[in-house]
């Protein structure tokens, strides 16, 4: 049966995709910049504070700061939080955490979003095999990018390729198209919805996020009273990556890589 795709977004031209490039670039400069810094007794307050000097030294915007009331510059969130978590003093990496710090900059008006998973300390074999599962999921959807393609084709090779391993793959958190827009068509789900009013054909120039966020027990989450953030409703740990992509003639380019080659933890090993 031929699918059907109802959503429609509007592609980069040349121009504008090399304004993505630059502002992706400096997502990636950042996390490869704040790598040495996480590590334990460090806090994530700490962090917010680095690479909100960072940003502005450059004259960069960092877009998380009072997005829809958002009160920091990054995203950091320890093991149980799946995503949104908000730096505080409070929040020190110990051993044995796993962190997600996801970053947003804004280059002359355009965006660049990455996310990537650290290790603290010694951390056990359970935790890195979610970490690692996280990563290959993203790697699992970023691999179906072709123009011609469907937004669904990501999300159901993430999802097929994680639960069949046994983890909860979150449903109702997504990537997302992105440009001068934070968060625009489409959206790039973590499973295939099977609906055409969900879905997407891929074209070249297109521009967008692929983040499944990957749980070691069930899928369902929750929000904290602060409106932001996201929890597992177990209390078990989830891991997330994000890179931002442009559809091409072939296939893709991944536009938010590190210039240090930091691909998944541990990150001081080649």
């Amino acid at each position: 049966m031929t699918k059907k795709a109802l959503v429609k977004a509007n592609p980069k031209n040349p121009v504008q995709v090399e304004k993505m490039r630059v502002a992706c670039k400096a997502a990636a400069d950042l996390l490869d910049y704040l790598t040495d810094f996480i590590k334990p007794g460090v806090s994530t307050e700490k962090l917010d504070q680095l690479a909100a000097e960072w940003i502005a030294e450059r004259g960069f915007i960092a877009a998380p700061l009072n997005y829809h009331g958002f009160p920091k510059s990054i995203c950091t969130s320890i093991n149980e939080v799946v995503c949104h978590g908000i730096p505080n003093e409070k929040d020190v990496l110990k051993d044995g955490d796993i962190i997600n710090v996801d970053v947003t900059v804004i280059v002359n008006g355009w965006h660049g979003d990455h996310s990537r998973m650290f290790t603290i300390g010694n951390v056990s074999k359970e935790d890195r095999e979610l970490i690692d599962v996280a990563y290959n999921a993203m790697m699992e959807g970023i691999e179906q990018v072709k123009s011609g393609a469907y937004v669904s084709d990501i999300g159901a090779a993430i999802y097929n390729y994680a639960s069949s391993l046994g983890y909860g793959v979150v449903e109702n958190y997504c990537g997302h198209g992105i440009g001068q827009v934070f968060h625009e068509n489409p959206q790039i789900l973590n499973h295939d919805p099977k609906d055409p009013h969900q879905d997407c054909r891929l074209r070249k120039g297109m521009t967008f996020t692929v983040e499944p966020m990957i749980n070691i027990g069930t899928a369902d989450n929750y929000t904290l009273e602060d409106n932001w953030t996201v929890v597992t409703r177990d209390g078990k740990k989830s891991a997330q990556f994000e890179h931002t992509i442009v559809v091409t003639d072939d296939g893709y380019e991944i536009l938010t890589v590190s210039e240090k080659n930091y691909l998944k933890p541990p990150y001081n090993k080649k």
